[in-house]
């Protein structure tokens, strides 16, 4: 009895470990899917497509290049606590939202009322402060003040992507009550981006703290708004978020998820917007803050999928060595932005404050990325490999472009493997054309050439396998055919 007993538990033991290990294995088989018809654009910007790295590769993450000052707070009515910027790209015009305020550092005290303030460039390099004509301030309207009295603490504004939005709030913000109002999120909207109104009396969203630039956006990937704000865990400045449909019912905001192992640290702002080559992503700037070492801050990089999980990434992208006066109190934030100026189609370009409290005025310094360029893949002399996690080839998947750049004596190399890296003939690593030199979209070609659309039919789903030395890769999208 007791024989027949063990052999039963041992045979129910055995039959659930194989369901689970079947389980397991038709989740881990389970392709990915690059966009409804394989054709999304897809960066390093996490370990979404990476199953393993060798050889010395690695995921690198890159610094802006820093640029010129773009913008000065020297006027009365701004001054030294200048801060919480937003920069869009409105057609033809670049347009620019911003606290202005100023600390006498001796007296310990604000020397002004603060004030929303608006600029616009042509260029997103030259700026100009329009006298609007709108409020006062001390005794003059000659001023590019556009919001006096709620939201002037931190207030965001957007053009509204959604088509159903009405022309009279084609423009929309959103910015915390203080220091008038009840504590929350007020929203706003306008016609031009000029002329703003509240466009309901009381906060839309209460739960949180909200000293921070809180934003909002049309998210035209999910069709929905979201939000970004500020709030606090165990005494630790943290960022929540929610969804709408309409702008004015929010979803509770819930607590912003990170990968396993990212240390809980203060983040200030979030600087969280969809990144237009790949609208899929969520890219953010969340400032780390950093109360132990003079209450300096350090913009971070963060990336998402859904809008409620980030990849974090720890090192600063904007470290405090950047040009100049970024070490104090509050001086290195970045702006809520990310827009391709004219004259320089192969970059997007961030900006960056600097200078806080330390003088009459503070500043705001342009920096540029290589498109796709916030991570790379990258090798150095020893050759390496980064092979991908299976994925579904799209009806519409014919061709393989890479966003890429290669060193003295670099080289990149592709296979086309099926998911268990068996080889596909003619997609092989010894039959791929060596990439070489510097490349937004470069086609990858085979010796038989670059045309892939036939391999859907025999393995809808496979796996890449790159070959890599002294090069560093950015990002890669199926495409089809130009026809």
């Amino acid at each position: 009895m007791g024989t027949h007993n063990t052999m039963k538990t041992n045979c129910h033991i055995h039959c659930v470990f194989a369901l689970l290990l079947a389980a397991q294995l038709s989740i881990a088989a389970e392709p990915l899917r690059l966009g409804e018809h394989g054709t999304q654009r897809e960066l390093f910007v996490d370990d979404h497509l990476i199953a393993s790295m060798t050889g010395g590769v690695k995921q690198h993450l890159n610094q802006p290049v820093p640029r010129e000052v773009v913008l000065t707070t020297d006027a009365p009515w701004e001054g030294n606590t200048s801060a919480y910027y937003t920069i869009f790209r409105d057609g033809d015009l670049f347009r620019m939202y911003y606290r202005a305020s100023h600390w006498d550092a001796e007296a310990k005290k604000e020397t002004h009322r603060e004030v929303t303030c608006y600029a616009e460039s042509r260029d997103g390099i030259h700026w100009v402060k329009p006298k609007l004509g709108l409020f006062e301030f001390n005794g003059s309207k000659e001023n590019n003040i556009v919001i006096d009295g709620v939201g002037t603490h931190c207030f965001v504004a957007f053009k509204d992507g959604n088509p159903a939005s009405l022309p009279e709030a084609r423009y929309k913000g959103i910015a915390r009550g203080w220091p008038v109002g009840k504590k929350g999120l007020y929203i706003y909207e306008s016609p031009d981006g000029i002329h703003w109104k509240l466009t309901r009396d009381e906060p839309v969203i209460t739960e949180g703290a909200f000293d921070s630039q809180n934003l909002a956006f049309w998210d035209e990937h999910t069709q929905q708004y979201r939000e970004y704000h500020r709030s606090f865990v165990n005494g630790i400045r943290a960022i929540m978020t929610g969804t709408s449909s309409d702008f004015i019912n929010w979803s509770e905001p819930v607590l912003l998820k990170y990968q396993e192992g990212i240390p809980m640290q203060h983040l200030y702002t979030n600087a969280v917007q969809p990144y237009g080559r790949a609208p899929h992503l969520l890219i953010g700037f969340p400032t780390r803050y950093l109360p132990d070492e003079g209450q300096r801050v350090e913009p971070t990089l963060m990336a998402s999928r859904d809008g409620l999980h980030f990849h974090r990434w720890l090192e600063p992208v904007v470290p405090e060595s950047a040009p100049k006066d970024r070490g104090g109190n509050r001086s290195n934030y970045m702006t809520w932005g990310l827009v391709e100026i004219p004259g320089r189609p192969l970059h997007l370009s961030v900006y960056a404050t600097e200078a806080y409290y330390t003088g009459p005025d503070s500043r705001v310094r342009r920096f540029e990325y290589r498109k796709d360029g916030f991570v790379s893949i990258r090798a150095g002399a020893n050759v390496g490999e980064l092979i991908t996690k299976p994925f579904a080839l799209g009806n519409l998947a014919e061709r393989l472009t890479l966003n890429y750049q290669t060193h003295k004596g670099g080289a990149i190399r592709v296979a086309i493997e099926q998911p268990n890296g068996q080889a596909i003939a003619g997609y092989t690593l010894a039959a791929c054309k060596r990439l070489k030199g510097d490349s937004l979209q470069q086609d990858v070609a085979w010796q038989a050439g670059g045309d892939i659309s036939h391999l859907r039919r025999k393995y809808p789903v496979a796996r890449l396998r790159f070959e890599l030395k002294d090069a560093e890769l950015y990002s890669l999208q199926f495409q089809p055919w130009l026809r």
